[in-house]
């Protein structure tokens, strides 16, 4: 027997490495069964926070580095002048082939060959307990950077949206959180992931608030605001800490009030424009649509043929290419002339609908500043004139509109107004921006859904505009409020199969959303619920779906709904 004077003592270092390892241990195995507490959450919103701007970070060192590479230029932020002196066979080709290789990514990994982006992060914070699709949105992240380094002309941010978002929900999946933690991770991460992209922190936390989650709780805002800054910070270490414009000196001289009706005038046009870029998307996605299913063109195909539509284009307006920031710079400076910002603007609306309605990818928030300030600035051009003497500058009515569009398309006012604010630096012009912004959403609003992210989801049949009220009863499947027969005030089964034989009766995996209409027609207070077999056989009833069961869990959902936006 050993004496335990002379047992080896293990040095201090080890046992405090060993203590330190079993209380993470534990502390991992209290998040995962019984949720991280407020401080715990904060350090997961930081460490999301994080991954999200490094994410967004490579994402647009990626674009830059395959674009020069692919391009041949060092300098990607003019790319469309380089572009001008290539010859034309590439530029027609490019786009194309970036297309094809589009096209096989998301045939092989996406069930429906359809990039994900911001409205389907907006379905998964309302419909999915705050989770995406992981493998469809990594390799929609790379279709939508082969898109727009190859030639395509839409924006970075969906896709950095939605990539941010596949890392909340694997965060989310590891400590097992439930729905109101994983949507305020998923709101985490959006924001990092646009104040990286922006270096625009403030708007980056109103719109993950204002676009994704759709509330201002209370209990989001703070580790939402600690994600936001986090990726900024990793924004300005790489990338310094600069505007993505940079304006005149005398963009802010608004010459007096009587200038401010201008400015109504053209938040209106900014809204009809923004409702003509998005109906244009749909429109073209439905033309899409139709000539592949006539044609029996295989889905893959479908962005190679966008790919070689917007190579034509380019190859007499190269200012189309990419996500498009040195012409929006141009216009924002008054580097253009009436006529170069009107043509532009329509030939972008053209390409950023071609680009989309193919399936290529991208996201329509830098087209639509783009498409804001040509306009702005075209009718600057005509407004100021007028009356000079108490005029601002034609930059001015360019900013003004950057704003305006962007704000219609996204439905977001308020963070569409700081983005604009904090890529520009200039806050004396707060006045002339906001006013044309309240119009063109207030106008666009009412001409679409909401927004162009909940109008593509209304397509889908997904009614999320009309808020909690439209498409919670989509949440829940017959089969998890019906009445078994077993059940102690189970429906009468005669009377059920009487109910099925005048045609009123649901599957067990519908929603509610289908079978709430029913009971306006049906003179029961319950519908059988069936389950059909082989052709000639008759339908087995399985249990009974009453009416103030499915009421019951409405109304749970929307108390659940209402605490979570107002705690």
């Amino acid at each position: 027997m050993a004496n335990p004077e002379h047992t080896p003592k293990r040095p201090l270092w080890k046992a405090q490495l060993t203590q330190v390892g079993t209380s993470c241990a534990r502390a991992w195995g209290v998040v995962r069964t019984r949720g991280p507490s407020q401080v715990q959450f904060w350090f997961i919103a930081l460490i999301v926070g994080v991954a999200a701007g490094y994410a967004a970070v490579g994402f647009m060192l990626g674009i830059e580095r395959l674009q020069a590479a692919l391009y041949g230029t060092e300098d990607v932020r003019h790319l469309h002048s380089f572009a001008e002196t290539l010859p034309w066979f590439w530029i027609l080709l490019l786009p194309a082939a970036g297309g094809l290789i589009v096209g096989l990514i998301l045939h092989f990994f996406t069930p429906d060959g359809r990039v994900r982006s911001v409205a389907d992060v907006i379905e998964g914070a309302a419909m999915n307990d705050g989770r995406v699709e992981k493998r469809a949105g990594l390799a929609s992240a790379v279709a939508s950077m082969i898109t727009l380094s190859s030639g395509g002309s839409s924006g970075r941010e969906g896709p950095v949206v939605h990539l941010a978002s596949v890392i909340s929900s694997w965060v989310s999946n590891r400590i097992l959180a439930d729905g109101i933690t994983a949507r305020d991770l998923l709101g985490c991460a959006v924001a990092a992931a646009v104040s990286a992209s922006f270096n625009a922190p403030i708007a980056g936390a109103l719109f993950a608030l204002e676009v994704v989650l759709r509330h201002f709780a209370v209990h989001a805002f703070a580790p939402i605001v600690i994600a936001s800054v986090a990726g900024t910070v990793i924004s300005r270490t790489h990338f310094g800490n600069v505007t993505e414009f940079t304006l005149p000196g005398d963009v802010n001289a608004l010459g007096f009030y009587v200038e401010l009706p201008a400015f109504m005038i053209l938040g209106l046009l900014a809204g009809l424009v923004a409702v003509v870029l998005m109906r244009a998307i749909f429109w073209c996605e439905d033309l899409g649509t139709s000539i592949q299913t006539n044609l029996r063109m295989p889905r893959y195909l479908r962005p190679a043929v966008a790919g070689l539509m917007l190579g034509a284009i380019a190859i007499f307006y190269p200012h189309i290419i990419g996500v498009g920031y040195e012409t929006t710079s141009e216009a924002l400076t008054g580097s253009l002339l009436l006529h170069e910002a009107i043509v532009f603007c329509m030939i972008k609306v053209a390409a950023v609908a071609i680009t989309i309605a193919g399936r290529m990818g991208g996201g329509v928030f830098s087209p639509s500043l783009m498409v804001g300030a040509l306009l702005g600035l075209a009718f600057g051009y005509i407004a100021t004139p007028i009356f000079p003497e108490v005029s601002g500058s034609e930059t001015l009515y360019a900013l003004a509109g950057m704003g305006a569009v962007a704000a219609a398309v996204l439905g977001a006012p308020i963070s569409t107004t700081l983005i604009v604010f904090e890529l520009t630096g200039d806050w004396q012009t707060g006045l002339a921006v906001m006013v044309a912004v309240s119009l063109s959403t207030a106008l666009a609003s009412r001409l679409v859904d909401r927004s162009f992210f909940l109008s593509q989801l209304e397509r889908r049949n997904i009614h999320l505009a009309a808020g909690p009220q439209a498409y919670l009863l989509a949440l829940f499947r017959v089969s998890s409020v019906m009445r078994y027969p077993n059940h102690p005030r189970a429906a009468d089964p005669v009377r059920a199969r009487e109910v099925l034989n005048e045609g009123f009766f649901v599957t067990p995996e519908a929603t509610l959303e289908a079978a709430m209409p029913m009971f306006e027609r049906a003179p029961v207070d319950y519908i059988p619920v069936a389950r059909f077999g082989a052709d000639d056989a008759a339908p087995e009833i399985i249990g009974a779906l009453f009416h103030v069961d499915a009421l019951k869990a409405y109304n749970r959902a929307l108390a659940a709904t209402a605490a979570e936006e107002h705690s």
